[in-house]
C-alpha cells in the first residue's frame, strides 16, 4: 500500500505540472502559429490523460480476489500501462510527426518567438519539477543499479513511466526551442516542422520501450530472483527433504506475486 500510496503522489504531480504545460504551449501555439509548439501542447495533454489511465489502474489492480478473479486484479495496472504506452505512440508521436510533415511542405513563420521562448522555459520548469518528484521516486527502489537495467527489473510501472514521460517532454522542449530559433535566424520556418517531427521520433522511441516493458509484466514475470532463491532455499531446509528445484513464480502486481513448486520436492 505504501508504493501505491508513492505511486500516486508521483502521478497527481504528473497531472497537474502537465495541465499547467499544456495550458501554456497552446495559447503560444494560437499566439505564434508553431508547430513544434503546437505538439509540445498535444504531448502534454496525452500524458496528463495517460496518468489518469496508470491512476485508473493503480485503483483497479487494488481490488480483492472474487470468485471470477481469484488471484486478484493486480494485473490491472500492467494492463493500463500498456495501454498507455500505445497512446503515447499513436496520438503523441502521431500527431506531432503528421504536424511537422504538414508544415515542412506548407512552412508558416514563427510569429513573436519570444513569446515560444518564455512558454518553453516555464513548460521546462513545470517537467523538471515533476521529473525531479519521479526521479526521487525511483531513486528510492534503484538499488545501485544502471537506470535501464533497473526499469527492467522493476514490477511497478507508474514508477518508471512518469520519470520517461517526463524526460521525453523534457527533451521534446529542448528540440521545439532549437527549431523555433533556427527557423526564424535562418527565416526557414521549415525547422519548425522539422522540429516538430523529431519530438515525435523521440516519443515513438519512448512508446516503444515503455510498451515492451509493460508487455513483460501483462504476460508475466517472475518474481525478483533473491524471492526465488529464498523460497527454494526454505524448501530444501525442511526437515526430510533431499532436494528441491527451482520454483515458478509470477508477479500479480507491484508488491504482490504468486509461485509454486515446478516438480515434487525430493524427501527421504
Amino acid at each position: 500500500m505504501a508504493s501505491n500510496s508513492a505511486s500516486k503522489t508521483v502521478l497527481y504531480t504528473a497531472i497537474a505540472g502537465n495541465l499547467l504545460v499544456a495550458a501554456t504551449k497552446f495559447g503560444a501555439a494560437i499566439f505564434t502559429g508553431s508547430a513544434a509548439m503546437l505538439s509540445e501542447g498535444v504531448h502534454s495533454v496525452v500524458d496528463s490523460g495517460n496518468e489518469v489511465l496508470l491512476l485508473y489502474g493503480l485503483r483497479r489492480s487494488t481490488l480483492p480476489p472474487d470468485t471470477e478473479h481469484p488471484l486478484g486484479y493486480g494485473r490491472e495496472i500492467y494492463f493500463w500501462s500498456f495501454v498507455v504506452a500505445l497512446l503515447i505512440f499513436a496520438l503523441g508521436a502521431g500527431v506531432s510527426i503528421l504536424e511537422g510533415i504538414l508544415r515542412i511542405l506548407e512552412p508558416e513563420p514563427i510569429e513573436s518567438p519570444m513569446v515560444s521562448y518564455v512558454v518553453l522555459a516555464l513548460s521546462a520548469v513545470f517537467e523538471g519539477a515533476s521529473w525531479l518528484v519521479a526521479m526521487r521516486r525511483f531513486e528510492s527502489e534503484r538499488r545501485e543499479q544502471g537506470l535501464i537495467e533497473a526499469v527492467r527489473e522493476s514490477k511497478d510501472p507508474p514508477s518508471f513511466m512518469v520519470l520517461f514521460e517526463d524526460s521525453a517532454a523534457l527533451i521534446g522542449i529542448a528540440i521545439a526551442a532549437a527549431g523555433s530559433f533556427l527557423a526564424t535566424q535562418t527565416d526557414l520556418p521549415m525547422f519548425d516542422g522539422i522540429a516538430s517531427v523529431l519530438i515525435g521520433l523521440v516519443l515513438a522511441a519512448t512508446a516503444s520501450f515503455l510498451a515492451r516493458e509493460s508487455k513483460g509484466l501483462l504476460i508475466g514475470e517472475r518474481a525478483d530472483k533473491a524471492i526465488v532463491d529464498s523460497i527454494t532455499q526454505l524448501a530444501r531446509d525442511k526437515e526430510g527433504v533431499c532436494h528441491a528445484n527451482d520454483v515458478l513464480t509470477v508477479h500479480l502486481a507491484p508488491a504482490r506475486s504468486s509461485w509454486r513448486s515446478t516438480s515434487n520436492l525430493l524427501t527421504r
